[in-house]
């Protein structure tokens, strides 16, 4: 069972929370205070910057494309010495055309969106590069790290998802990790961040259903991500081994590093 509580308080930050302690291979735990996850940090506090800094998070893998980072700069701890590895390009999995027509209601749009935000990610090169890089981290890095995205539920989630799947976490308790992020305390601050900018482009204000379809996650998201997968490589280990570089070694590395 994992922690009751992994959500750390934040006032700018959207969930960021520890996504440890789940029951991993052998009847080992995944250990706490190594594997942190979290939106992006633009509006960080500074109460929020000191509660991060007594982490001692050594390592931040920044899923966000270079477009993202550039409008949304992270802030970080005033001394921090740790690296932020991020890639150099665009990583978004939307498709490049979601148009919404007077007859689509904001609801459907939102969820066809997301949904081809899953069935674009397995194939994406740069999220396959981030998420090859994310777990070559965890072993190579001393210290906690954290992974994120804009908004820490959807290429955070998948990133999440990998690991707790090689660390032998049953499926039903890794989707139990990622729709944990329709718990998180502050969807405030996700919609803040999000909701403006979404229906300044679509030229509609947003119904509510359309809302929570676009900032919280639903287990068809999750399907339709390994539905890809196995459709083109037979299994998640079958794809994690062809795309993501995980053999044997890597995977024995990680179970014996974040297994207790």
């Amino acid at each position: 069972m994992q922690n009751p509580d992994p959500f750390l308080i934040t006032e700018g930050i959207h969930n960021f929370r520890d996504f440890g302690g789940w029951l991993g291979a052998d009847g080992r735990q995944v250990r706490t205070g190594l594997l942190y996850r979290s939106g992006q940090h633009v509006e960080a506090s500074d109460a929020d910057l000191a509660a991060i800094d007594a982490l001692d998070i050594r390592t931040v893998i920044d899923l966000r494309g270079e477009g993202e980072r550039a409008r949304n700069p992270c802030r970080r701890v005033e001394g921090w010495d740790g690296d932020v590895l991020f890639y150099e390009g665009e990583t978004s999995s939307s498709p490049p055309h979601m148009d919404i027509t007077p007859e689509t209601t904001t609801a459907e749009f939102a969820r066809e969106r997301m949904l081809a935000v899953y069935t674009r990610m397995p194939v994406n090169p740069a999220m396959q590069t981030m998420f090859a890089r994310y777990l070559r981290a965890l072993v190579e890095r001393d210290g906690a790290s954290l992974v994120h995205c804009f908004a820490g539920k959807d290429r955070t989630g998948i990133a999440a998802t990998l690991v707790l799947h090689i660390l032998g976490v049953s499926e039903a308790d890794q989707r139990a990790e990622f729709l944990r992020t329709n718990d998180a305390p502050t969807i405030d601050v996700l919609r803040r961040q999000s909701v403006p900018g979404i229906e300044a482009r679509l030229g509609r204000t947003l119904d509510e259903e359309g809302i929570r379809a676009l900032l919280e996650v639903h287990g068809d998201y999750l399907d339709r991500f390994h539905a890809i997968v196995n459709e083109s490589y037979g299994s998640l280990d079958a794809w994690l081994e062809a795309e993501i570089g995980v053999d044997d070694a890597l995977r024995e590395a990680l179970r014996e590093r974040y297994l207790t």
